[in-house]
C-alpha cells in the first residue's frame, strides 16, 4: 500500500522549515552580533595587554642579545614574581566585576563607592605583595638554580618587586575604566609605555649616551620607571577627564570604607586570585621544576613560555571583555543575553586558539631566535613551541570560561576545579613525564596541556549549565 502526505501535511512541513531556518539565522545574526560587540569592546584591553606582553619580550630580547644566562636569570624572576603578581592582579580584577554590575544597575553612586573602596584595597594587596617579594627574594638560593644566574636575578628581583606597586595600582585604574566600557584610556597609556620602556632599556641595559652599563639591573630600572610613569598618567586622567567627572563628583558621599563592601570585593577578588593564581603558579612551579635541569632548558622554556603568554593575552583581552558584558547584563537580569554573550565569546575564543595553534606550528624555528642565537637553546625552544600550539585552543577556552563564569559571580566551585586541573592532575603527571619517563621539559609542557584541557572543559560546562538554568527560571518566572 502507498501513503501519499496529504497536502495540508506538505504545507505545514514547509511553513515548519521555513520557521526553522529563519530562527536558526536570527539566532546567527544575534550571535554574530554579540561576538562583534565584544571584540569590540576587547580590542584595546587586547592592545593594551599585548603593550604590557611586549615589554617583558623586549626585555627578555634585549637582555637575552648579552647572554643566556642573563636571560635565565630574568626567566627565574618572572617565574618567582608570577604567582604573587597574578594574585595581585586577581584583587584587582574585582573592581571592573562590580563596578561593571553597578553599571548595569545605572547606579553611578554605587559605581564610585566600588571604585574607591576597591583602589584602597589593591593598594594594601599591592604593598603587601611588593614587600614580600622584596625582602623574600633569597628564596631564589633554595630552588635548586644555576648559581650563578641566582647572583644575576637577586637585584632584579628586587626591582621587579618594587615596580608591582605602580603597576598593580596602574592596573586597579584600568580596571574602573575597562568595567565602565572606556576600554580605550588604559590601552593608550600602555601603548604610550612602550618606546618610554625601550630607549630607558637601551640607556640602562647597555650604557648607551654615557649611562653605566647596568645589563639586567638596567632592565629593573627601566621596568620601575615606565610603571610609575603610566600610572601616574592614568590617576591624572581619571581625576580631571569629564568621563570620570560624575564618578568624582560624589566622592564626599561615596568614598566610605565600609566592610560590607569589602566583603563583597574579597567575595570575587580572592577566587580569581586563586584561580589565575593556581593557573600562574602551575606554568612557574614548572618554569622552576625544569630550570633545575640546566639553563639550556630554563632559557628555552621561557622563550615557548614567552611566545604562548603574548598569544595569551589576547584571549584574556576577550575573556575579561565578555566577563564585563556578562556582568553588566548580570546586574540587569537579562539572562538571554548572558547566554548569547558567552556562546559568542567561546566560538571566537576556539577559532582564535586553532589560528594560534597553526602559527606556532609553521614558524616554530623562526620564533626562538627571536630572542637567542645559541644552537643548544633554540633546538629545544623550537620543540617546545610545537607543544605549545598543541594547548592553544584550551588555553584560551579556559580563559573565556573562567572570565564569563566570575560575570555571573560564580567564583568558589572554579577556583576548586581549576585546583584539580593544574595541581592534582596536570603538574605531578607534567614531574612523572619529566623525570620518571625521563622526558624532560617535553614531559613538563605535556602535563600542563593536560591540566589546561582538563580546566577548559569542567569550566565551560559549569557556565553552559548554569547560563540554560537561569535563562529557563527567567523565562518560566
Amino acid at each position: 500500500m502507498i501513503y501519499r502526505t496529504p497536502a495540508k501535511s506538505l504545507g505545514y512541513l514547509y511553513l515548519t522549515k521555513v520557521s526553522t531556518f529563519a530562527a536558526l539565522k536570527t539566532r546567527g545574526w544575534y550571535m554574530s552580533s554579540e561576538a562583534t560587540k565584544t571584540i569590540k569592546l576587547a580590542l584595546p584591553i587586547i592592545i593594551g595587554e599585548l603593550a604590557q606582553m611586549a615589554l617583558h619580550l623586549i626585555d627578555a630580547a634585549m637582555v637575552g642579545a648579552i647572554s643566556y644566562k642573563q636571560l635565565a636569570a630574568a626567566a627565574l624572576v618572572l617565574n618567582a614574581l608570577n604567582i604573587p603578581f597574578v594574585f595581585g592582579i586577581g584583587i584587582t580584577i574585582s573592581v571592573s566585576q562590580m563596578v561593571s554590575m553597578a553599571h548595569g544597575r545605572r547606579d553611578g553612586n554605587l559605581v564610585s563607592h566600588y571604585f574607591f573602596n576597591g583602589f584602597v584595597l589593591c593598594a594594601i594587596a599591592a604593598v603587601a605583595i611588593s614587600c614580600l617579594l622584596v625582602f623574600g627574594r633569597n628564596v631564589l638560593y633554595h630552588l635548586g638554580q644555576d648559581p650563578e644566574v641566582v647572583e644575576l636575578a637577586l637585584p632584579f628581583m628586587k626591582l621587579m618587586g618594587m615596580s608591582l606597586v605602580p603597576m598593580l595600582l596602574f592596573m586597579t585604574l584600568k580596571q574602573f575604566t575597562d568595567g565602565l566600557e572606556y576600554t580605550r584610556t588604559a590601552m593608550l597609556l600602555s601603548l604610550i609605555g612602550m618606546p618610554i620602556n625601550i630607549f630607558l632599556n637601551w640607556l640602562l641595559i647597555y650604557g648607551n649616551l654615557g649611562f653605566p652599563r647596568l645589563e639586567l639591573v638596567g632592565a629593573g630600572w627601566a621596568t620601575l620607571i615606565t610603571r610609575t610613569f603610566i600610572f601616574l598618567l592614568l590617576a591624572f586622567v581619571v581625576l580631571k577627564h569629564s568621563t570620570f567627572k560624575r564618578y568624582i563628583l560624589v566622592s564626599r558621599s561615596q568614598w566610605k570604607l565600609k566592610a560590607k563592601t569589602m566583603k563583597e570585593l574579597l567575595h570575587i577578588g580572592i577566587p580569581s586570585s586563586l584561580q589565575m593564581g593556581m593557573e600562574a603558579g602551575a606554568f612557574a612551579v614548572s618554569g622552576i621544576i625544569i630550570g633545575t635541569l640546566g639553563a639550556v632548558s630554563q632559557a628555552s622554556h621561557q622563550i615557548a613560555l614567552s611566545c604562548a603568554s603574548f598569544t595569551f593575552m589576547v584571549s584574556m583581552g576577550l575573556a575579561q571583555a565578555g566577563s564585563i558584558r556578562v556582568s553588566n547584563a548580570y546586574g540587569g537580569h537579562n539572562f538571554s543575553l548572558i547566554s548569547r554573550i558567552g556562546r559568542s565569546t567561546l566560538i571566537t575564543a576556539l577559532c582564535y586558539g586553532i589560528f594560534c595553534a597553526v602559527i606556532f606550528a609553521v614558524f616554530r624555528f623562526q620564533l626562538p631566535q627571536l630572542f637567542n642565537d645559541n644552537t643548544e637553546v633554540v633546538g629545544l625552544a623550537s620543540g617546545l613551541l610545537l607543544f605549545a600550539a598543541v594547548f592553544q585552543i584550551s588555553d584560551s577556552t579556559q580563559a573565556i570560561g573562567a572570565g564569563l563564569l566570575r560575570g555571573i559571580k560564580d567564583v568558589k566551585i572554579p577556583t576548586i576545579l581549576v585546583a584539580i586541573s593544574y595541581w592534582v592532575v596536570g603538574l605531578p603527571v607534567g614531574y612523572l613525564l619529566a623525570f620518571h619517563f625521563k622526558m624532560g621539559a617535553t614531559g613538563m609542557w605535556l602535563g600542563l596541556i593536560t591540566g589546561l584541557t582538563l580546566a577548559s572543559v569542567f569550566l565551560i560546562l559549569r557556565f553552559l549549565r548554569i547560563s540554560k538554568r537561569n535563562e529557563r527560571m527567567s523565562l518560566a518566572g
